[in-house]
């Protein structure tokens, strides 16, 4: 495609994902199948300018008030992922010299929220939380996230796979902490290779792999995933069963579910049981209470911690939103801590980075349920061989230090920019 017109495409895409009027995702898929003649490098341009634009939003909308013409081609041009002088040959000579200008402007010289380009009630939140440190995870969310793959293990060994896949050209190293995961550079076409066909890999973030590491679900138990979407966290405890045993997968999206069928397929597992509920309280939850040893809420909620995937959720996300999450939260764990069976594991986790979402929810299940103890997290993935435990377990910072769940280690809590993971938190517990 020519120069000119790929930016324009760029423009029009993102006027697109700048509506919100759904997930940045979604509007970019609907975006291909609306011109299937795109091929793969001028969709991966059209996408990372899409979502380059939304990570920096603040900054680009504040240099594009200067310059000309329209909004969404100064906003596409500032992030056009490509090489520069296939850019220059779309631009005019105002826009090169407007373009010059703009790189030149030094980062320390830019005003904090267009520094962190995030909503200022998310970043009061987190720097409550971080410090100082807060300006190393706003770096971080504003690149992408990484590609990693979990092996099933049910099929193949890591190793093994790694080798397959270093001879289909695509390189990768292990993760560092889950013995499941594999890091790749770049974004290979992993949909082409064996692997992926015969369901030996899948794309997982590293720090999911460790939720469910952390269920540590064995052969022949009765395991539920109870908000199980896709299956990504299915499809692992699932391996980790060796395909024995029973286990549910709940959620109230029958069409989220059916995504999970032709996974579930490719995987070779057998054991897994996907099913639709109405709600927490369905009756085929009920009919499960204290039969369980392993249950796994990984609860709806804001999905702050996976902005380096899904920049578009922060400027579509509300605090409003955050504390209806909160209850809803407090509701499913409640429920979902019925069908545990005495001795039995459950762990809650978030993809959030607040702890409104997440250690308080943790802190207020405790207190209103004596018969759950906290598990120390740090110790159990100790215990799981996964290397350096201690450093995925940060104290939270906004609960009260007196109680034990403040003593170090009590909840996962992993950071885009200390562990090179999205944002996830955990917390687990076992029925007396």
């Amino acid at each position: 495609m020519h120069p000119k017109a790929l930016l324009d495409a760029c423009a029009d895409l993102v006027r697109l994902v700048l509506q919100f009027e759904h997930p940045a995702d979604a509007v970019v898929s609907r975006y291909f199948r609306e011109h299937r003649a795109l091929g793969p490098r001028e969709r991966a341009t059209l996408a990372e300018t899409a979502f380059a634009v939304l990570r920096k939003k603040l900054l680009f909308e504040q240099l594009a008030r200067s310059g000309s013409g329209a909004k969404e081609r100064k906003l596409a041009i500032l992030g056009f992922f490509g090489p520069r002088d296939f850019l220059a040959a779309a631009l005019n000579d105002t826009e090169k010299q407007w373009l010059a200008t703009c790189d030149a402007i030094p980062a320390d010289a830019l005003m904090a929220p267009h520094r962190h380009n995030l909503p200022e009630w998310m970043a009061q939140a987190l720097q409550a939380q971080l410090g100082d440190d807060f300006w190393a995870l706003a770096n971080h969310l504003q690149q992408p996230g990484t590609l990693d793959l979990r092996v099933n293990t049910f099929q193949a060994k890591r190793s093994e796979i790694q080798k397959e896949l270093a001879q289909a050209g695509i390189a990768s190293e292990p993760t560092p902490y889950s013995p499941w995961g594999l890091r790749l550079q770049g974004k290979p076409a992993l949909q082409k290779t064996d692997a992926f066909t015969r369901g030996a890999i899948e794309v997982q973030d590293e720090g999911s792999q460790l939720l469910a590491l952390l269920v540590d679900a064995h052969r022949g138990e009765m395991v539920v995933d109870f908000c199980a979407g896709a299956g990504g966290k299915t499809l692992a405890l699932g391996a980790a069963m060796r395909s024995t045993g029973r286990l549910y997968a709940f959620d109230v999206s029958g069409h989220r579910l059916d995504a999970l069928k032709p996974r579930m397929a490719r995987s070779g597992l057998s054991n897994v049981h996907p099913a639709a509920i109405a709600h927490e309280r369905d009756d085929r939850v009920k009919r499960l209470a204290g039969k369980i040893d392993r249950v796994l809420v990984d609860a709806p909620c804001s999905g702050l911690g996976t902005l380096r995937r899904n920049p578009d959720l922060k400027w579509r996300q509300k605090p409003q939103a955050v504390q209806e999450l909160t209850e809803k939260q407090q509701a499913i764990l409640q429920s979902a801590s019925r069908m545990v069976k005495s001795g039995g594991r459950l762990v809650y986790a978030t993809c959030s980075m607040l702890p409104e979402e997440n250690e308080l929810i943790a802190q207020a299940f405790s207190a209103a349920n004596p018969d759950f103890v906290p598990l120390n997290v740090a110790q159990e993935l100790e215990r799981l061989k996964v290397p350096d435990a201690a450093s995925l377990c940060s104290p939270a910072l906004s609960v009260d230090e007196s109680t034990d769940e403040q003593s170090g280690g009590t909840f996962l809590r992993l950071w885009p920019h200390r562990h090179a993971t999205d944002g996830f938190f955990a917390a687990a517990w076992v029925k007396k």
